[in-house]
């Protein structure tokens, strides 16, 4: 019988098909699926770390509240009596699948939309994405004015560096006059 351990709310379980577990509560609504992270997958004498394209399907069943937990302060010959409680918030999911690959078209694309927004405007000064603040503010009133506007919007895409933006914008001001 297979078996997977999953993540669900930074922490681990141990789950199989059909088994039913109570974990945090997630944002998932009731009778609706969703796909944890998987850590591990094993086995049938196999074991796989960290497997790749593989997924585990599980659907809530409900949202509860956990047993109340009683708290007592007390402090002696002082009279000092405090009383609190608390119930956990806890959503009960059920392993409907483990193992189910997802179709290698949608990891291709989702890779190809990665390295696009990764890729930098072609006039954007070379190395651009390794330059720390302090080197920006140095090159920048060197730079052409495509250039430093490739850079404006780079800033305001991915990093939106304070500094940078600054340093940027005031270059730009100094070649429009």
């Amino acid at each position: 019988m297979s078996y997977a351990i999953v993540s669900i709310g930074g922490k681990q379980y141990r789950v199989q098909e059909g088994e039913r577990i109570l974990v945090d509560r997630v944002e998932t609504a009731e009778g609706k699926t969703f796909h944890p992270g998987v850590l591990f997958l094993g086995g049938d004498g196999k074991a796989d770390l960290a497997p790749k394209g593989v997924t585990v399907t599980a659907r809530v069943v409900g949202h509860v509240l956990g047993d109340k937990v009683r708290i007592g302060k007390y402090r002696p010959k002082t009279g000092y009596r405090r009383h609190t409680g608390f119930r956990a918030r806890l959503s009960q999911i059920e392993i409907e699948k483990i193992g189910g690959r997802q179709a290698p078209a949608k990891q291709a694309t989702a890779a190809v939309k990665e390295e696009a927004a990764t890729e930098a405007p072609k006039e954007l000064p070379e190395g651009y994405a390794e330059l720390t603040v302090a080197q920006i503010a140095e090159a920048a009133p060197g730079w052409q004015r495509p250039m430093l506007e490739a850079a404006l919007a780079y800033e305001h895409e991915h990093a939106n560096r304070k500094g940078a933006v600054h340093a940027l914008e005031s270059a730009l001001e100094t070649k429009e006059e």
